[in-house]
């Protein structure tokens, strides 16, 4: 039995043809882009049984393979420094981690790499939930403190790096350094410094610069600290992010606004930010300067308005 199709004319035949064909390209690139989709799945759940178990919430570990970026010749070269970085064996060092219960191998995380003034890793309670929120494992260097060597503050924060990529599934894009005070020099240094394995630095009142700066006194002079080498400085000129955060009686508060000012600034840093939390003194601040800091290297926009005084 033969069926009787309605009689569109001509031109109502072209139309139907017309639409056909964009119903089966539509099908098609539908199909395409769930081959492409389950492609990726299948290569993320592949990544993913490749990576070591983890433990979750807080835990202190070691790590054992020193990378090339942290060998005594490498470190030298990296800051410019006359002398030579004494004896390291990683392996004796230990790294506070915390890993949120919502991580897991699959999706890519962020890392926020601490490098404290004292012996111990620890943050403020209230920056750990923001960290999790964020997607961003934590990891710091016990006994890195102010005490320690340069060479050694430096080498730690670039082992965590590499170390964090092995074990974790990490996003490249968000692996940041920070610190305290004298730790957050250290994290100045080494996100200039090392530039191509830092894309952000959020450095805590303190920072250093590789220029000497004089104040706007013209008394007082900030002296440089290293000397990093060109290629790597245009990297951190041109696509890394630097939110410096102080407070209003912070005694480091002018040497860090000074930095700013004279030194990312002047020297032609694209995207570097300042914040200036009121009333706040060498402390750490809330969690919401954190989060202020952690929207600016994000999201590469300004900052969301909060109390503290912003410079850009």
């Amino acid at each position: 039995m033969s069926m009787n199709w309605p009689n569109f004319g001509k031109v109502g035949q072209q139309s139907l043809t017309r639409l056909g064909r964009t119903f089966r390209d539509a099908a098609h690139r539908l199909i395409k882009k769930w081959v492409v989709i389950s492609l990726l799945l299948v290569e993320a759940a592949a990544q993913a049984a490749d990576l070591p178990s983890f433990t979750v919430g807080k835990s202190t570990v070691s790590f054992t393979v020193l990378p090339q970026q942290a060998e005594p010749d490498e470190v030298k070269w990296r800051l410019h420094s006359v002398e030579n970085p004494g004896a390291f064996d990683l392996a004796k060092e230990n790294f506070q981690l915390i890993v949120p219960f919502s991580y897991n191998h699959t999706n890519p995380w962020g890392v926020f790499i601490w490098i404290s003034p004292g012996d111990t890793a620890s943050i403020p309670a209230d920056w750990e939930p923001v960290l999790a929120g964020r997607k961003l494992l934590f990891v710091g260097a016990l006994k890195s403190g102010n005490p320690r060597n340069i060479f050694d503050r430096v080498r730690l924060a670039v082992a965590a790096n590499t170390a964090m990529r092995a074990r974790f599934n990490v996003d490249g894009r968000r692996v940041y350094v920070s610190g305290h005070s004298g730790g957050g020099r250290v994290a100045s240094m080494v996100g200039v410094a090392y530039a191509d394995m830092f894309s952000g630095t959020i450095p805590f009142m303190g920072v250093n610069f590789y220029e000497n700066i004089t104040a706007g006194d013209g008394k007082t002079t900030y002296g440089a600290n290293f000397i990093p080498d060109d290629e790597v400085l245009a990297i951190a000129k041109k696509f890394c992010r630097y939110a410096l955060v102080t407070g209003e009686k912070d005694f480091n508060r002018a040497g860090t606004k000074t930095v700013f000012e004279q030194g990312y600034k002047k020297e032609g840093f694209t995207s570097v930010t300042y914040f200036e939390v009121p009333g706040q003194g060498h402390g750490l601040p809330s969690a919401k300067w954190l989060e202020q800091g952690l929207d600016f290297l994000d999201a590469g926009k300004v900052p969301k308005p909060g109390n503290a005084k912003q410079l850009q």
